[in-house]
């Protein structure tokens, strides 16, 4: 090798029994340094790698053996220099987040400002005290594991809030959300119980430009009336009994971020017109104060009523209601989304196995099937708790005995025949005459439609009557109707309904 060539990057060196200790990276020009450091490091447990150059250091750390924890890098390199390095170190993503320590003997102030924007962790002056270094490095390897867990945290509770979906239904949903999310219009999200309506908030608020601001999440309906106020808007001390110190209500607690008013159908009158006011000007007043806040907020609601119904019973305000619902987003309930039910299912059983420590568990096709035949009143939350419990109840393979019965089947059995074998008599009816002695037991007559059939031929009535009314304009009908257009022409196709058909 020529004179003038470097010597090449160092691979890392371990020290007795520290396989799992960080690695450090020592970047360096000057031989004697890079030793100095390799022995301060190892000896307090650290393995260490070492390079001459930026050029050989970026070489390492894109094919050396281990992954590099944290660099030490000397400002005054052959080449590329240190601040150069620093730089290609944080346009590439596999070194963005990698902790840098940067060191100089003939650095200015300058240089280290430099250094700081740039992402590096600490700057130290040559000649290097040794407990410096040392406090150093042990401090820029601990922020960066607490960052990574803060990482690791955030994708976590990400993954819990995920939505997931690939039905038709679903594909409508999202594209509603990509588009309103980086506005600031409010949403008001309607839908059963259990459908999720959480779940679009914070993806309307995480895809949107508030997104680093906080989320407030507001039960409306769980906060006593005449406590509402206070929670909503703060309150001051003395303002009434038990108000010992002032309190930030959760549109202060939002500022800069997201409100999210769930069952916004249950909030008080009273409340409701302050509310409408905070919304029109921005402007929020504490209990027992005198003087208005200026709050940058951005409202969510969401109710599982109809509140345009609500609002003709005189029991939510009209001009609150239009200022919510500026862009209303519908969630789909569970059966009509059924596409989805086997990825929700698989999602629920590898989360509460994480959470739980158990082993990863498989569910029987069969269970799937029969999964797929109920109704789900409870939606996604209902089939969430069932596939919860067939967990905990299950070995490796959630089979049909781990699934709880059904409790919207019909619950009354017939045991006529149970009865019959033990000869039992079945009680008559009240106000029927006694049969007399030795007349002949005949079986009862058999109601001339079953429930299914009368609900089928009441459902079919009906949604002629609504068509008929509509002049047969199914979008309108399903709106009047509480259901997807696609699954209303289902129902027309499924009970042979013909245009112009009389009610």
């Amino acid at each position: 090798m020529p004179a003038s060539s470097p010597p090449p990057a160092t691979a890392a060196t371990a020290p007795p029994g520290g396989a799992a200790a960080p690695t450090v990276l020592v970047v360096d020009d000057e031989r004697n340094i890079r030793r100095t450091l390799a022995l301060v490091l190892q000896g307090e447990g650290y393995q260490v790698a070492e390079a001459p150059s930026a050029e050989a250091a970026l070489e390492l750390l894109a094919h050396g053996d281990s992954p590099v924890d944290l660099a030490l890098v000397d400002l005054l390199l052959p080449g590329m220099n240190g601040l150069d390095l620093l730089q290609r170190m944080r346009q590439d993503d596999a070194t963005r987040e990698l902790p840098v320590i940067v060191i100089s003997g003939h650095a200015t102030v300058n240089d280290a400002v430099k250094a700081i924007k740039l992402g590096a962790s600490d700057f130290f002056e040559k000649p290097l005290n040794r407990e410096r270094v040392l406090v150093g490095v042990k401090n820029a390897l601990q922020n960066s594991r607490l960052a990574r867990e803060v990482e690791d945290l955030k994708a976590q509770v990400q993954a819990r809030y995920e939505m997931i979906g690939q039905s038709a239904a679903m594909q409508r949903l999202f594209k509603e959300i990509d588009r309103v999310a980086p506005t600031k219009a409010s949403v008001l999200i309607t839908g059963e119980s259990g459908t999720g309506k959480e779940l679009i908030s914070r993806a309307i608020h995480r895809l949107s430009p508030r997104a680093r601001g906080p989320f407030v999440r507001v039960n409306c309906a769980a906060i006593p009336r005449e406590l509402i106020e206070s929670e909503l808007f703060g309150h001051e001390r003395g303002a009434f009994t038990g108000a010992s110190g002032p309190k930030r209500g959760f549109f202060e607690q939002a500022h800069g971020g997201t409100l999210f008013l769930d069952e916004i159908g249950d909030m008080d009158l009273a409340a409701q017109a302050k509310v409408l006011r905070a919304l029109q000007s921005g402007e929020i007043c504490r209990v027992g104060s005198e003087h208005s806040r200026h709050v940058d907020v951005r409202v969510l609601a969401a109710t599982n009523k109809d509140l345009s119904r609500e609002v003709a019973a005189l029991r939510f305000r009209e001009d609150l209601f239009f200022r919510l619902a500026v862009f209303p987003i519908k969630s789909p309930a569970l059966r009509d989304r059924m596409d989805d039910l086997r990825a929700l299912a698989d999602a629920f059983m590898a989360a509460f196995c994480n959470e739980n420590g158990l082993k990863q568990k498989a569910i029987d096709p069969v269970v799937y099937a029969a999964l797929e035949r109920r109704s789900w009143p409870g939606n996604v939350r209902e089939l969430k708790n069932v596939i919860e419990r067939a967990a905990i109840l299950s070995s490796d393979v959630v089979t049909i005995a781990d699934l709880p019965e059904d409790p919207h089947e019909n619950p009354f059995e017939d045991d006529a025949q149970g009865a019959a074998g033990e000869g039992a008599t079945a009680p008559p009816a009240p106000g029927a005459a006694e049969p007399s002695a030795g007349a002949a037991r005949h079986e009862p007559e058999r109601p001339r439609l079953t429930l299914r059939e009368f609900r089928d031929r009441s459902e079919r009535r009906y949604i002629v009557e609504v068509l008929a009314s509509l002049d047969w304009n199914i979008s309108r009908a399903a709106v009047l109707l509480g259901v997807e257009r696609t699954n209303l022409h289902k129902k027309i196709r499924a009970y042979g309904i013909k245009r112009g058909e009389a009610p």
